[in-house]
């Protein structure tokens, strides 16, 4: 009995004990997550207190919401083909999904995204990828009024495109200097992200002259503004405004794997936007400039060492074109561009950039480091042509834009297929009808409800449809009817 209640005494003894330290290490243990529980929202008030007193957000968001539109565009379907080798349509398709060779129209789809007032008479900046082979444009203000928009041009190799609508004494938002922009400056992103509208977002500039390859290189223009604002689907062609309510950015894109924000969004540069909005307004097409370059390498630290490059910055000319403004003003190969009119270049991203606010004809300087020298420039800049002329809208030859070849048709294929007349089309290039998914083959027989007998009944048809939707019916000659619309 002494030695049980002997056994059960220490056991109660270290009982306490082990339960007295236990306590006492939560205790230090809670006094140090509850210290660093404190330590981060302190440190959140302090910096959002210390705001400068211009920081008003709300200032902002009021002067330009009402200038952003909600755009929402109609297209037609593309037929899809299901030709076996033969020629014929599957069967099985045919039955579970009906046979895409009867004569009735497919329902349009639709699509929507934002757009920004910039003229109080109706002209309305947003994005190529908004409107592009859109049939139909509805544009609806803050104040859920709407109207019909029509396209006035569009410039691909910037994403952007102009639109009007009929309207006067509208709230618009003024260009600012996307150039005066600083990495870490609040800015806000304003538009309507899945159909939600009138939604403002705030962020910080990320980085600036971001190239993401979204547009296909080549001449492309990319010089993204990168910002940690929100941006969802449905916001492209929104506003990235800055804290006074000045248009510093047209949005476009994001970064995401799953589609939706997951952390950066990217905007087209106002300086960029403001010179593309003025070529639509005034010539109804884009004046690209150009410089001559050939190959151009941006100058990093192991390509500075193979070239012996005293500098790491810059962007170097590896070939030139030997008709180019560049070569005719004494630039060589192996140069490195430093400056363009003051302005430092350290990207390829940068240099375009620079060069897309220009028009042909338009005089720059360029500052080059050759073999460790200083030399400077000036340069005339060129059109694709290879002069300075402005290039206007040849309306007289629209049907180029469509890139195609033509051929009348027989009388035994028009008894074959029941039709009266029509053309052929029997080659395709890059142009409006390959693009819409159109195939060789394809007999066009109207565009907007007028028959097509000849090339010149093409013509015809579109003249004065630039900026606008332009619908194509026809028939294969597997019988097949098929209607395509697209944006001339």
């Amino acid at each position: 009995m002494k030695r049980l209640l002997l056994t059960l005494s220490m056991g109660f003894i270290g009982g306490l004990l082990s339960f007295g330290t236990i306590m006492l290490i939560e205790k230090n243990r809670a006094k140090h997550l509850k210290f660093q529980e404190n330590q981060i929202p302190v440190s959140n008030v302090a910096n959002f207190s210390n705001l400068p007193a211009n920081m008003d957000f709300k200032n902002a968001a009021e002067m330009t919401v009402h200038a952003v539109v909600h755009i929402k565009t109609e297209y037609q379907q593309k037929n899809n083909l299901y030709d076996d080798f033969f020629g014929f349509s599957d069967p099985f398709k045919n039955f579970f999904y009906g046979n895409p060779g009867n004569s009735m129209r497919q329902a349009p789809l639709q699509a929507s995204g934002s757009g920004v007032i910039i003229t109080d008479d109706g002209y309305i900046v947003t994005n190529n990828h908004v409107v592009q082979d859109a049939s139909f444009i509805e544009v609806t203000l803050n104040d859920k009024r709407t109207y019909t928009g029509k396209l006035v041009g569009s410039d691909p190799s910037t994403d952007l495109a102009l639109i009007k609508i009929e309207e006067a004494k509208l709230p618009f938002i003024v260009f600012g200097n996307s150039d005066s922009l600083k990495l870490g400056e609040w800015v806000l992103a304003v538009g309507n992200p899945f159909n939600l509208t009138s939604t403002v977002t705030a962020g910080i500039v990320s980085a600036k002259a971001r190239n993401i390859n979204i547009l296909g290189g080549g001449s492309n223009v990319e010089s993204f503004i990168q910002t940690d604002a929100a941006v969802n689907p449905g916001n492209s062609g929104g506003a990235l405004v800055n804290t006074a309510g000045q248009l510093i950015g047209i949005n476009a894109a994001i970064a995401s794997n799953t589609g939706s924000y997951t952390g950066y969004s990217f905007a087209i540069p106002s300086n960029i936007v403001r010179k593309v909005m003025n070529d639509l307004m005034e010539f109804g097409q884009i004046q690209r400039a150009f410089m001559g370059l050939g190959s151009i390498q941006e100058v990093d630290g192991k390509f500075a060492q193979e070239k012996g490059l005293e500098k790491v910055k810059g962007v170097y000319i590896s070939t030139l074109d030997q008709n180019g403004a560049a070569f005719e003003a004494g630039i060589q190969a192996g140069d490195v561009i430093m400056k363009i009119d003051e302005k430092e270049v350290n990207s390829t991203s940068e240099l375009q950039e620079v060069i897309s606010r220009h028009r042909p004809g338009d005089k720059i300087n360029v500052a080059v480091d050759r073999i460790g020298k200083g030399l400077s420039f000036d340069i005339v800049l060129k059109n694709k042509n290879g002069n300075t002329k402005i290039v206007k809208q040849d309306e007289t030859n629209v049907i180029s834009l469509l890139g195609a070849t033509f051929e009348p048709i027989g009388d035994q294929e028009k008894n074959s297929l029941r039709i009266q007349y029509g053309l052929k089309i029997i080659k395709l290039e890059g142009g409006k009808l390959r693009g819409a998914g159109i195939r060789e083959g394809f007999i066009v027989t109207a565009i907007d409800k007028k028959p097509i007998k000849t090339t010149e009944d093409i013509n015809t048809a579109l003249q004065g449809k630039a900026g606008m939707g332009v619908l194509i019916e026809g028939i294969y000659t597997n019988g097949m009817r098929a209607y395509y619309g697209f944006g001339l």
